[in-house]
């Protein structure tokens, strides 16, 4: 994006301004967080409209129907499709579900703070992890949280689950399910995190590359909305860690509904010197070809994102990842009695 600075940013803001198209999926999850977007633009004084777009992604959650070919970038393409087409002028996404290849025409302009990136459990009975009994039956649609899931030997039964948060959690409630596992960001910008039991530990299942994190995109041509965008939202150090993150993901080979996980955040070091100064410092986390778990971890300078992220991927395809990341371990319980509908669905494309 051509670089533009505060003056062009004036026909964006104030009376006369023209309005900024924000475009979102129809889900109430994705209209919390482009409120995010669209609530920061107004207070800064432009003019936002916010724009519905359906995706295939959406369409198949909602019919239950298996969706088509990978599934990467489902929840993504409808969106970037309009923003090309002039339809709408910003993108808002779940950093996690981008895909991790640019598109020619479009830039990523901002990437807002970011929301506590863990996961976190909802269990029948107020339960932790630990306290499930072997044999329970846990929802996720995550091949990344099943594959970590797994490697800790509680001998939980863990089964594909889609929908929205709120089709999840009734599978708890209504005892078709023994636990469901979502990521506690989504949960906070429902004002719905009191309902988790537990919010996992990375050290036991560490979070998608960019989980909690949202990406305004808008059109490589528009630089003034893009440097508006990035003024009014966009957090430096949220972004280097999910470059970090991101890098990982792209140097195994793998799409962003992987069973890799990936961790990263700006810390506070002590140089040579003994001054205080910061460093990125990252964990990740993939499968081998035979299913088992491969763990490593980096530091350094934060301009370094993409050579850390980079670096710690190979450290991890030595040890044995698996560069498609699709080895999946095998569920230690076979079926639960009673209703068990989910057994059959298949996940949704990303983690």
């Amino acid at each position: 994006m051509t670089v533009t600075d505060a003056a062009d940013t004036a026909t964006l803001l104030g009376e006369g301004a023209r309005t900024i198209r924000v475009g979102t999926r129809a889900s109430l999850l994705a209209r919390t967080q482009t409120d995010i977007v669209a609530s920061a633009l107004t207070a800064a004084g432009a003019t936002v409209e916010v724009v519905t777009i359906s995706t295939e992604g959406d369409r198949s959650q909602a019919a239950g129907t298996p969706i088509a070919g990978s599934g990467v970038g489902v929840f993504v393409t409808a969106l970037r499709d309009a923003l090309l087409a002039g339809e709408i002028d910003v993108a808002v996404h779940s950093y996690k579900d981008l895909p991790t290849a640019a598109v020619p025409g479009l830039a990523l302009a901002a990437v807002p703070a970011r929301e506590d990136p863990r996961d976190a459990l909802i269990a029948r009975d107020g339960m932790v992890l630990g306290e499930l009994p072997p044999g329970a039956v846990v929802g996720t649609g995550s091949p990344r949280r099943v594959a970590q899931i797994a490697a800790l030997g509680l001998g939980l039964q863990l089964v594909p689950i889609r929908g929205n948060v709120d089709t999840r959690i009734a599978k708890v409630t209504r005892g078709e399910l023994d636990a469901v596992v979502l990521a506690r960001a989504g949960l906070a910008r429902l004002g719905r995190v009191g309902e988790a039991t537990e919010v996992l530990d990375p050290l036991q299942v560490l979070p998608a590359p960019a989980q909690g994190a949202l990406a305004c995109e808008c059109r490589s041509d528009d630089p003034a909305l893009g440097h508006l965008l990035r003024t009014t939202l966009h957090d430096e150090g949220v972004a280097l860690a999910v470059t970090a993150e991101r890098t990982v993901l792209s140097a195994l080979g793998s799409p962003c509904s992987a069973p890799i996980g990936a961790l990263a955040e700006v810390v506070e070091d002590l140089d040579d010197d003994g001054r205080v100064i910061e460093r990125l410092s990252l964990r990740a986390v993939a499968t081998t070809a035979d299913g088992a778990l491969v763990r490593g971890s980096a530091t350094g300078e934060t301009e370094d994102a993409e050579r850390i992220g980079r670096e710690l991927a190979e450290e991890l395809l030595a040890d044995g990842a698996e560069p498609s990341g699709y080895a999946m371990p095998v569920s230690e319980a076979g079926p639960r009695p009673g209703p068990d509908a989910v057994a059959g669905e298949l996940p949704p494309p990303a983690s």
